[in-house]
Parts: structure tokens; C-alpha cells; sequence
């Protein structure tokens, strides 16, 4: 039996008397990509937090492919983009890519760095500049950039289409997809319904700190009766 990407198996988590995370459990394949969403509120981001131990699960377990999260090992092949990316201001961008590989021990290649940029449609000049002088779309792009290009088995990324302008959000799902047909795991948030429809094998929606729905896009809309999975979404909150 092929062991899950993520498992979270009752997990619980409060800010102080506010539940936020109630008993929740969750798997998320080997190699594929599953879109987790909700409303704002809805406990997407502590969930997160809780994966990579930023914050602590008040009950329950986490394993990432089988190894608890808590151990520094287990995180080894995974890859994360938070929902507020904001690296060093002083950096430049090759920098900042730079320090990131190296803390992973990967060299930098100037051929593959300069791939990348271009499938993310983030301009070379963007390398010799400071992140000081970066757009909120460059800043989205740099820290995308930096993620993908340590090889991962698994990517946990918090919408990760935030800040993107109609062509660079178009060529990141052309890169998501890529990497989940090469058996990379997608982990991921988005509040657009139509990217987890073209994109994501499976959506949980996460509603009250529950999961209230997990299955295909297509499923949804049937188990629902709706012609479009924002109405599906809309009716499995309701």
C-alpha cells in the first residue's frame, strides 16, 4: 500500500477559547494534487502552520510520507510558500535563490535559474535587482522560483496564484501541472475555483475547522446537483 503524502488523523488546534482546527483528518496522495479551500477564517493557513510545527496541534498526529511531522527529517522533501512571501528586502533576487539552495545543498545553476524565471515570466534583469525594488507580482514570482527549483517530492504552497498577473498565473498552472505529471505531490490553497477545477485531481473544502467535502471537482458538482463548482462549494457551506 502506497503510503500518503500528508496524513492528518484527528488534529485539533484553538487560539485561545476559538476552535479553529476541530478533530480533523485528511490524506493527501503520493502524487497528486489536492487544493484545499474555505472561506477566509476557515483554518486553511493554521493547518498549514501546524504541518511545518509553527504552530502546535493541541491533539492529533501529522506524518509526512509516514514519518511524524515533527521530526526535522520528514520535512526534508518538502517545499513551502507561505500566503504572505516576503524575503530579505536587501537581497538581490539571484541572492536570495542563492542562499535558499545553498541552505538545501544544491549548487546554483545559472541555466536552470534562468528556466525558471522564464517559465514564471519573472525577467533575467529581476536577478541583479533588490527585492526592495520588486512588485508584489516579482516578489509572488521570486519566491515561487526559489521553491520549485529545490526538486521536491512535495510542494505545500499558500495560494500560491496570489499576486500573478493573467499570464503569469496561466504559466504557473502550466508549471504546477507539469510537476504533478512528473510524480511530484501538490499540496496547495486557492480561492479560485476554476484554477482547482483545470488543475487539482481533488479539493477538500475546510469549513468550522471540518472538512465537510473531499473528492474530485466532478464529484462535487454531482454529490451537490450544481452545474458549476462555485455552487457546489456555496451549498456544501451552507
Amino acid at each position: 500500500m502506497t503510503v500518503p503524502a500528508l496524513r492528518f488523523q484527528h488534529v485539533s488546534h484553538r487560539y485561545g477559547s476559538t476552535p479553529v482546527l476541530q478533530s480533523l483528518d485528511l490524506e493527501v496522495r503520493a502524487g497528486e494534487c489536492l487544493a484545499l479551500v474555505g472561506l477566509n477564517g476557515a483554518g486553511k493557513t493554521s493547518l498549514i502552520k501546524c504541518l511545518l510545527d509553527f504552530l502546535p496541534a493541541d491533539s492529533g498526529s501529522i506524518e509526512i510520507f509516514g514519518q511524524p511531522h515533527h521530526l526535522p527529517a520528514s520535512r526534508q522533501p518538502l517545499g513551502f510558500l507561505p500566503e504572505q512571501f516576503l524575503p530579505p528586502y536587501y537581497l538581490t533576487g539571484a541572492e536570495f535563490i542563492r542562499y535558499l539552495l545553498q541552505l538545501q545543498g544544491l549548487r546554483y545553476d545559472a541555466s536552470r535559474v534562468a528556466a525558471m524565471l522564464a517559465a514564471l515570466d519573472l525577467a533575467p534583469a529581476a536577478l541583479s535587482q533588490t527585492v526592495r525594488q520588486y512588485s508584489k507580482g516579482m516578489t509572488q514570482k521570486l519566491g515561487l522560483a526559489a521553491c520549485l527549483l529545490g526538486d521536491k517530492r512535495l510542494y505545500v504552497l499558500d495560494e500560491p496564484m496570489s499576486g500573478l498577473d493573467p499570464r503569469a498565473h496561466a504559466l504557473l498552472r502550466q508549471q504546477l501541472a507539469r510537476l504533478r505529471d512528473a510524480g511530484a505531490t501538490l499540496f496547495l490553497t486557492s480561492h479560485n475555483l476554476a484554477d482547482v477545477e483545470l488543475l487539482c485531481d481533488r479539493l477538500a473544502i475546510l469549513h468550522a475547522g471540518q472538512i465537510r467535502f473531499i473528492g474530485t471537482p466532478a464529484e462535487c458538482r454531482q454529490q451537490y446537483a450544481c452545474g458549476t463548482l462555485e455552487q457546489a462549494f456555496l451549498a456544501c457551506i451552507a
